[in-house]
């Protein structure tokens, strides 16, 4: 389809949402140059976008549902970060958390830890793991990326300390940081059943 789309002019989307925006547009539009094969094969295309945002919708709904209905998951998602998805996958996945022994065990296992190699008095430290759960770990940092960017407009310790440590090792590491440290909190609070309290 890509090579079909570029064939014809039409630059090829980087994201749904624009992709569904120029396929529309051509649709609607009345260049005479696209076969009626083509309008129909984009408009068979438009039908499955949109069928997929109905099922999109409807998941997204009865995750709502789930997260409304369960205490530990509303109390996850004041954490900042951590949203309904994040909150209800978490407790999905992992449960109480009894099965880790510490935060730094859950964070491991959802990859958010350095790759290490070390030998005698040598320690080498390499990126994140990225082992685990995939998808847990993408939501971890996706959220981490949101409290980094809105850290700059706050004056709390927690954006203070994102701030510092992203002056010193960079925002990709910041971010790793703070859903590393994101999953250590989680965990505190399956473990002990308690609020989250920020600093």
């Amino acid at each position: 389809m890509r090579g079909l789309l570029l064939d014809r002019g039409i630059a090829f989307a980087q994201s749904i949402t624009r992709a569904r925006r120029e396929i529309l547009a051509v649709l609607e539009g009345d260049a005479a140059e696209i076969s009626e094969l083509f309008r129909s094969m984009l408009a068979q295309l438009y039908s499955i976008f949109r069928t997929l945002d109905e099922r999109i919708s409807w998941f997204d709904r009865e995750i709502e549902k789930v997260f409304r209905s369960n205490d530990t998951c509303r109390r996850l998602a004041k954490i900042r970060g951590v949203g309904p998805k994040t909150a209800t996958a978490i407790i999905a996945a992992v449960g109480d958390g009894s099965d880790f022994t510490n935060g730094r065990h859950l964070a491991a296992w959802m990859g958010l830890v350095p790759r290490q190699h070390s030998s005698g008095n040598r320690q080498r430290i390499f990126g994140i793991s990225k082992r685990g759960d995939r998808h847990l770990r993408t939501l971890l940092i996706h959220g981490a990326r949101a409290v980094v960017r809105t850290s700059t407009a706050r004056n709390d310790t927690q954006a203070t300390w994102i701030r510092e440590l992203q002056a010193r090792r960079g925002a990709a590491k910041t971010i790793v940081a703070v859903a590393n440290k994101n999953a250590r909190i989680i965990f505190a609070m399956l473990k002990a059943g308690t609020e989250y309290r920020a600093v």
